[in-house]
């Protein structure tokens, strides 16, 4: 008899959602250029415009204020960069100031150079060092250009929330912008780019159930906006030139229409499952560590370590039991390596963490094989003798 699968790697890719699927398939059936003034490409802008107000209303922005990109990594790698613009005047960004817990999208600067990246610590409980990042600030040379700052609001290892407005109170009194990065937040959390007092959100729209290949940079206002990335036809109000992934974008719009719904009812559904999960692991394996577990996380994550185990042992052991799990982040070509989480959280590294997390369609079935599992691996650990 075939293993059964489980599927609780929903922070690395959500499997494409029903309603996603059907936008995408109808798409298929409009042949026009949305570029087009023709009635087919007429038909297709009004499709793509439908996804552009779907997304904003997830973003709790303007639908003026979003531009379709090829993912977060593009869309990260468009506003990360010292050549903005004030209108028609040009406008310079001394230097970037990025958590020590970013993904690597915003970790690596996008078109800053690496000696004008500085990196935010942040405390043991995985949460920004506010005094920390407010003293970097005050040391700020601002002859050399403004400030950016760039938090995750939800980290996508640990799940952790961050404290999001108060660092951009802190880099708006700076005279700086503030750029979060809301992949993980985005459907799993109320999003509003003006309570965040962000001045750029960054979506993807595989995070939430939607295809791969298409993310958005969500904009507060028009007049402050970052040189081009990729520059040619203008689409996107010449923001992001190239024809739009239309069918990608339809079933991204359709996709953040769904993770609106009942989201408080699936946060709450999603806390309990996770809540059942860290006790059973709890009960199997009394010295695993949970991390964020004293701080406010995300309800569908959880990031443990256990003891003595390597993170691609764990990864391979859960694999064979049919979990899919993933050891970190899940954005390094399929690499299994040292978490920089981690490290800046102050623990060993080697050891590494697991990550199990859930979404929408995730069952009590599910974290029962999921529990089971942990106990085999956790069972299998001490046998070898490489726990104490």
């Amino acid at each position: 008899m075939a293993l059964q699968r489980t599927y609780l790697d929903w922070n690395a890719t959500a499997p494409l959602c029903e309603p996603a699927r059907m936008a995408m398939l109808e798409a298929l059936s409009l042949p026009g250029n949305a570029s087009s003034v023709h009635g087919e490409g007429r038909a297709a802008r009004a499709a793509l415009e439908k996804a552009r107000r779907s997304v904003a209303a997830l973003a709790g922005a303007e639908p003026a204020h979003v531009i379709f990109t090829s993912g977060a990594t593009e869309a990260a790698n468009h506003v990360l960069t010292p050549d903005f613009r004030m209108g028609r005047a040009p406008l310079n960004i001394g230097a970037l100031y990025v958590t020590a817990i970013e993904h690597p999208a915003i970790r690596e600067g996008g078109r800053f150079g690496a000696e004008n990246v500085h990196e935010i610590p942040v405390t043991a409980a995985g949460v920004v060092d506010l005094a920390a990042l407010e003293a970097m600030l005050a040391a700020h040379d601002r002859a050399n250009g403004l400030p950016m700052v760039a938090v995750m609001l939800v980290n996508n290892e640990t799940g952790i929330v961050q404290p999001v407005a108060d660092a951009a109170k802190l880099a708006h009194a700076h005279g700086g912008l503030m750029v979060v990065d809301a992949v993980q937040a985005a459907g799993r959390l109320p999003l509003d780019i003006n309570s965040l007092d962000a001045d750029f959100l960054i979506i993807s729209s595989h995070k939430i159930g939607g295809p791969k290949g298409v993310g958005a940079l969500i904009t507060r206002g028009e007049v402050l906006m970052p040189k081009p990335l990729i520059r040619g036809g203008g689409q996107e109000k010449g923001h992001r030139s190239g024809t739009e992934n239309f069918f990608a974008i339809v079933g991204f719009g359709a996709a953040a229409d769904a993770a609106a719904v009942e989201l408080d009812d699936r946060r709450s559904r999603m806390t309990g499952l996770r809540e059942k999960l860290e006790a059973g692991m709890r009960a199997a394996a009394p010295d695993v560590i949970i991390h964020g577990a004293d701080v406010e996380r995300v309800a569908n994550t959880s990031f443990f370590t256990l003891p003595e185990l390597k993170s691609e042992t764990g990864q391979i052991g859960f694999d064979l039991e049919g979990i899919a799990l993933s050891a970190g982040s899940a954005c390094s070509s399929g690499r299994v390596g040292e978490s920089h989480v981690l490290t800046a959280m102050g623990h060993d590294p080697k050891l590494g963490g697991l990550r199990i997390s859930l979404g929408p369609t995730t069952t009590d079935a599910d974290v029962e094989r999921a529990i089971a599992a942990f106990a085999k691996v956790a069972g299998r650990r001490r046998l070898s003798g490489q726990a104490a």
